[in-house]
Parts: structure tokens; C-alpha cells; sequence
């Protein structure tokens, strides 16, 4: 199936279609690219409505997920199409960090929270993690400039789950210049305080602990200050990694009074961190993001 919406690809990248299906008013689409970033093949899903297939410019949603997930987690189970082509917004779900192929050899670790389907989002600084492992880079220089360049977008807003909503919140709060807007459905919101994060960034950064503060979103958000008119946070009452203590709610909530940052921050008995919590909080993280592209 062709794309009715024909986008010329720039000189230094190439994209490859991997699928094209008919979804509300709009299309569900697949790409694959090589990237520099992390040195492997990567992938990512995009939600184009009609208004972007006609060539029409409208705002845009980066979804990041969370861990063990990939591009086809949200796409499959999230339930953003249908807001997305009501509203006109693009949605897009890259993967979580690069993986092993034929050809290629990335780092990976048995622990589900560290290797391949991890990545946090962050560029690691030691071996063996560092010749792939750099979603930051990958993120917000080389996927946020291809995506700019072969779609019809004019702003873009940041929002995750879990691993994703850390991500969401480090990335929008470390580089707002690229993000008109942020939100997050049950963060990591201290990774270098959470048992998760504290063996992940052992990996990816050794021992020094005053450089993974600089890869944790709550202390980010801390030193930002207000870079946004509000932030939406969800988070499940019966979510087991929260009771468990991985998730720290409360240090955000903490960082963004110091921060002076504008933050609604939702509690839902009974939710857990599953897609199901997704589903249920997805149309108004949408709708969070197009009133906050109304008003740029």
C-alpha cells in the first residue's frame, strides 16, 4: 500500500516503509532506519492523520515506552489512533534501544531493567553499552530532526510510561527548546535512587554517583526550574512497582515545588501499571498535549 502522503527524504537518511494500515481518519505507519546514533537499525511507529497525509502541518506526540516494550506495545494496545485522528495530531512510538540483528552485536544483560528493551534514554559512557546505547542522542538530535524534516509536523510534545515517563520528563526538561509540552504515566521519577535504576546506570556509567543525577528526572526537573505551563502526571494506586517503591512519586512532586513547576499530579485507585492504565489515561494525555499546541 502507497502512503497518499508523499514526503521527500532528506540527502543522509533513508527510511524504509515496513507497513501502511487504514486506522479512523488516518493511517498507521512503520518505519525503519539505520541510525547513526546508536549504530543499528531502529524503529518506529507513526500515527498520520488525514491532515497530515494532505500535506496539512499539525502537532505531534513522541511516545516513549516503557521497559521490556518496543514500538509495537503502544501502537497494538495504547488506543491512541482514534483521539489522534479526531484531533489531528501525529503520534509517534520509537523503540526503547537498539538490538542485536544478523549482522550486529549490541551489549545486552539478563536483567530485563538493563539491557536490550532498556536504555532509560540516556547515552552511556561506559563499555560495552557505549557504541549503542545512546537514546538520548538518538531521541532528541537525530530521530526529532528526521522526523521534523519527513512529516508535516509544527510542534512536538513528549509523554511515556514507566521507563517512558522518565524519559518523557529528563528529555522535556533537559532540551524544552524541542518540546512544546510534557506528560508521564507512571515514571521512574528517581531512577538514581530506585534499585531498577541504580543497577542500570552502574552499568551504563560506573560507579560515579554524581553523574547519574544528571540522568534522573526528578533532580533535572529540580535544576530546569519551570520550563512548562503545566506537566500531567498519572499514576495507579494499585500499580505493584509503585507500592514497591520503584517509581518514587513523590520525589517529583517534590522537585517540581522547588522547581516551581506547574504539575497535575493524578491518583487512581485501583490502577495498575498495565496497558489497560494506558488506555485509561491515554485520551487525556492527548488532549493534555493538543490544548498546550494550542497555545504555542
Amino acid at each position: 500500500m502507497q502512503n497518499s502522503y508523499s514526503h521527500s527524504l532528506s540527502n543522509n537518511k533513508q527510511l524504509t516503509q515496513k507497513s501502511v494500515n487504514r486506522c479512523f481518519n488516518g493511517e498507521q505507519h512503520y518505519y525503519s532506519h539505520e541510525s547513526k546514533a546508536t549504530q543499528s537499525p531502529m524503529t518506529f511507529s507513526i500515527y498520520l492523520p488525514d491532515e497530515a497525509l494532505a500535506g496539512r502541518r499539525c502537532p505531534a506526540i513522541l511516545y516513549l515506552s516503557g521497559l521490556t516494550c518496543n514500538a509495537d506495545n503502544v501502537t497494538h494496545k495504547g488506543h491512541f489512533q482514534q483521539k489522534c485522528s479526531e484531533l489531528g495530531i501525529i503520534f509517534i512510538a520509537p523503540d526503547t534501544s537498539p538490538r542485536s540483528h544478523a549482522d550486529i552485536d549490541v551489549a545486552d544483560d539478563e536483567r530485563y531493567f538493563v539491557g536490550q528493551g532498556a536504555g532509560y534514554y540516556v547515552d552511556a559512557t561506559q563499555a560495552p553499552w557505549t557504541q549503542h546505547f545512546n537514546m538520548e542522542t538518538y531521541i532528541v538530535d537525530e530521530l526529532y530532526d528526521l522526523l521534523r524534516a519527513e512529516f508535516p509536523i509544527i510542534n512536538m510534545g513528549i509523554m511515556g510510561h514507566s521507563m517512558g515517563g522518565h524519559g518523557s520528563l529528563l528529555l522535556g526538561f533537559k532540551h524544552p527548546s524541542k518540546f512544546i509540552s510534557v506528560s508521564a504515566m507512571s515514571p521512574v521519577c528517581a531512577a538514581s535512587e530506585s534499585s531498577w535504576g541504580q543497577q542500570a546506570y552502574t552499568e551504563y556509567f560506573g560507579d560515579d554517583k554524581a553523574l547519574w543525577e544528571h540522568f534522573d528526572a526528578s533532580k533535572v526537573v529540580a535544576r530546569a526550574g519551570q520550563q512548562y505551563v503545566s506537566i500531567l502526571v498519572d499514576q495507579g494506586g494499585a500499580d505493584e512497582f509503585f507500592l514497591e517503591g520503584h517509581l518514587q512519586t513523590s520525589k517529583l512532586q517534590e522537585a517540581c515545588e522547588k522547581a516551581k513547576q506547574p504539575l497535575t499530579l493524578r491518583y487512581h485507585a485501583g490502577h495498575d501499571h498495565s496497558y489497560y492504565f494506558i488506555q485509561s489515561m491515554m485520551s487525556d494525555h492527548i488532549e493534555h498535549h493538543w490544548h498546550m499546541a494550542q497555545l504555542s
